[in-house]
């Protein structure tokens, strides 16, 4: 990946931020009414159904169940309980290694508490999540817990050196999660099924009571708590710790989450994080929360407050309740002691309130696997088991007409909203006079300007208040038209000032004629952050990303509509042929918009990729997640959108999966792979 600082004018970083929040209040201000609508059980039962059909749309694919082959490989007995070391599998070849608390005692059945782990590097290991477990064991519930993908014993990279960034659960969760987004699948689903397939194992075993059996989990077990409880009708409480806000509010502090924790399509359904909770009621939910916790304790309160109101629509005001601590985010004894009451009050169970853990085990004491990973032990990597499943996904899909891949693509990108001809404003201008690193270069590379540049740009509304910035050198008068009969556009990687100072291919455009630099929503002057940090698999344009998720959109679609909208601008104002240049990013851009737009001629990809499905064959990928169409391998790849385009399009030193160029032989076998020919391979002048 490139490292070169960008230098670029102050512009509109805040702007898909801004987009987005008003996205959300206007879909919450038709669920405040709706919510406020109903006014007794039959209307609070209809709009259960409703969350229910949306939440089935996020939640899937499911795969089938295949046997557990759960066994257990130790034992600690600890005196009021015992452990033991779990192994099962979730899937076929897919290890979840897992810690089952079992109280002393008479040989009744139990209730019970499944603990989906929080963002923890040790997982199950970690120490206020043992004491919770041990609370619940000394208190007479049978509590599983098991370690996420990617924690604990479940490092699907373990064979990368120490300190690589796939080390950390959360890029390691988003890595996988955008591959599985070109199969049309989601982690978050994933992750849920190991918390049904936990759930299996906990009520095979016979000293479990599975009338009896709730769930539990701090931050990301919060989040699967949350996900789980609404999903999965067999646990009877729940009680998420450190998560339940609002999805808004996230949005609006900017906090990005991981990728199982933007579900498609809920917020384009217009449901809120509290629906998750109001689709159970009557059942009994506590949620449990922190005042210091980044996760905004006023969205918290908001949701208790209307899960209140509609529990009490089924006379059942005390099925739920909420714990405000005062911590920082974690799970406290004062929460673990919260939910402990609440979970014994619903079931009729007593329990001490003062009862103290006992000091937690080590990290190696609970491991269930020999050597403490799971893939050494006989796993299957999640990424060769993604890969698998991208093979699988092509090899049975049918050849489709040209037509209908263009159509099928479009529908992917959400493209079916109109474009038309947007208002435009002009910007000040800028100049070589006044950028001195700007004017530097371009008179080293570009014979024709060595007295001083101007370019001019514009504002294009091309969405409400999203606005695309289009960049053009001035020639001549302050008059200049907008557009000429014969245009080249150039789409950025990042930023249109950044190639403007760094790039040989628009200082070749230059030189060759009328040239535009475009940058679309979120790239550029409306980038929410600088170089180094955009490309963050934690970062602003990733959230943007998650958010069009949510919304049931692209937001590679919007930025393919910002393209084709100044398309129908610049045709507009007379130009009659256009060739679109496009690098890195932007190369797919031109890629997409040239088969849609008619007036596209020529399409030059350059830094491009060849394939996604390639996207899919590797274990990381540092292609940005807004850039994988999710679904598109069941419909087509790449190599067929530029089969389209035919002589009219020419790929420049493509790039691989790490965004870096291809050797001369691993080219030509990629090049073989996608069934690309040599011959729209071109040299850069």
């Amino acid at each position: 990946m490139e490292t070169v600082e960008p230098k670029q004018s102050a512009g509109y970083q805040h702007m898909m931020i801004d987009y987005h929040v008003a996205r959300l209040r206007e879909i919450r201000r038709e669920r405040t009414a709706k919510l406020k609508a109903i006014r007794n059980r039959r209307q609070a039962e209809k709009y259960q159904e409703t969350v229910r059909h949306a939440l089935a749309g996020a939640f899937r694919p499911r795969p089938p169940k295949t046997p557990l082959n759960a066994r257990i490989t130790g034992v600690l007995e600890r005196g009021t309980y015992r452990i033991e070391k779990v192994v099962f599998e979730s899937r076929p070849g897919c290890l979840v290694t897992a810690n089952l608390y079992l109280p002393s005692g008479d040989g009744g059945k139990k209730p019970a508490v499944l603990f989906p782990c929080g963002h923890s590097g040790n997982g199950k290991a970690w120490t206020s999540y043992q004491q919770t477990c041990q609370r619940l064991a000394r208190n007479g519930f049978v509590a599983l817990i098991y370690d996420p993908i990617c924690q604990g014993e479940r490092d699907q990279y373990h064979h990368l050196p120490v300190g690589h960034p796939l080390h950390d659960c959360c890029y390691a969760h988003n890595m996988m999660g955008k591959q599985l987004e070109l199969c049309g699948d989601w982690f978050g689903m994933w992750r849920a099924w190991d918390g049904i397939r936990a759930l299996d194992y906990l009520l095979s075993r016979p000293e479990v009571d599975a009338s009896r059996v709730g769930i539990t989990g701090n931050s990301g077990g919060g989040t699967m708590t949350s996900w789980l409880w609404a999903v999965e009708e067999r646990f009877v409480m729940a009680a998420p710790s450190c998560f339940v806000t609002s999805f808004m509010a996230n949005l609006e502090n900017e906090i990005p989450s991981d990728c199982e924790q933007y579900p498609p399509g809920v917020i384009g359904a217009g449901l809120e994080q509290a629906d998750f909770f109001l689709v159970r009621a009557p059942r009994p939910v506590i949620i449990l929360a922190e005042e210091l916790d980044f996760f905004d304790p006023r969205g918290t309160r908001e949701a208790y407050a209307e899960m209140r109101r509609f529990y009490g629509l089924f006379g059942a005001e005390d099925k739920v309740a909420l714990h405000m601590g005062g911590g920082i985010h974690s799970y406290p004894p004062a929460a673990q002691q919260a939910m402990l009451g609440f979970f014994s009050r619903q079931i009729g169970k007593k329990y001490r309130s003062d009862e103290i853990p006992e000091a937690p085990e080590t990290n190696a004491d609970l491991f269930a696997t020999p050597h403490g990973q799971v893939v050494p032990a006989g796993a299957k990597p999640v990424f060769k088991i993604i890969g698998e499943q991208a093979g699988r996904i092509i090899s049975g899909r049918r050849a489709m007409p040209a037509r209908r891949i263009r159509d099928t693509v479009g529908n992917l990108l959400h493209l079916s909203r109109e474009t038309g001809i947007p208002h435009y404003r002009k910007l000040p201008a800028f100049s070589t006079g006044t950028r001195p690193d700007l004017g530097a270069v371009l008179r080293g590379k570009c014979p024709s300007l060595k007295e001083e540049t101007i370019f001019v740009r514009y504002a294009v509304e091309t969405e409400g208040d999203v606005r695309a910035i289009l960049t053009k050198r001035w020639i001549g008068c302050q008059s200049v038209p907008l557009a000429e009969k014969t245009v080249n556009l150039y789409l950025p990687h990042f930023s249109s000032e950044h190639d403007l100072v760094t790039e040989p291919l628009v200082h070749h455009l230059l030189e060759q004629g009328i040239t535009y630099l475009l940058d679309p929503r979120g790239l550029g002057q409306s980038a929410p952050e600088e170089y180094r940090d955009f490309f963050s698999p934690y970062g602003m344009d990733y959230l943007c990303h998650g958010y069009s998720l949510m919304l049931g959109e692209s937001f590679l679609g919007d930025r393919v509509r910002d393209v084709l909208s100044v398309l129908n601008l610049l045709v507009a104002e007379g130009t009659r042929d256009i060739r679109l240049y496009g690098r890195g990013q932007g190369a797919i851009l031109a890629l997409l918009a040239g088969i849609f737009h008619p007036k596209v001629s020529l399409v030059v990809m350059k830094n491009g990729p060849l394939s996604c499905r390639e996207w899919t064959q590797t274990p990381s990928v540092d292609w940005p997640a807004a850039n994988f169409i999710r679904g598109l391998l069941a419909q087509g790849d790449l190599p067929d959108l530029i089969r389209l385009l035919g002589d009219r399009v020419q790929l420049i030193e493509p790039w691989d999966s790490g965004m870096k160029p291809y050797g001369k032989k691993e080219l030509r076998e990629a090049m073989q792979n996608a069934g690309l020919p040599a011959k729209l391979l071109r040299t850069q002048r």
